[in-house]
């Protein structure tokens, strides 16, 4: 097996360690593996959507980091149906996107956000 270095945040490894205690992981690198395994599965599931169809993307993040999703919206404004943005705690936002078009041009709008490091997650959800 191939030794890879990481580097993480001081408060992503607290929370990392939280999971792999509470989900019976043997160690960091069984917890990195299983994370990484769901990444890969995630862009097969993106890779494959194709033809006209409807999704939903919940975007959360930081009430200071709107500029990334603002960016975004505009950059596939022809996909984006609805936006409707709710803080949900005193620094918390969601994003809700409703979108509808090419699957190749949902899946790439999901993968731009999923890019974004301020971003505290995105979730895609097809509705077809």
């Amino acid at each position: 097996m191939t030794i890879v270095s990481l580097s993480f945040p001081d408060q992503m490894i607290k929370e990392m360690d939280q999971i792999q205690k509470n989900g019976g992981f043997a160690g960091r690198s069984e917890l990195v593996r299983a994370a990484i395994r769901l990444l890969l599965e995630d862009s097969k599931e993106k890779d494959i959507l194709l033809g006209h169809m409807n999704a939903v993307m919940v975007v959360t993040h930081d009430e200071s980091n709107e500029a990334p999703i603002t960016r975004l919206k505009h950059a596939f404004e022809e996909i984006v149906k609805t936006h409707i943005h709710n803080k949900i705690s005193q620094n918390n936002c969601v994003e809700l996107f409703l979108l509808e078009g090419d699957g190749k041009k949902i899946s790439s709008m999901a993968r731009e956000f999923q890019r974004e490091d301020k971003l505290k997650s995105v979730k895609l959800l097809v509705i077809n």
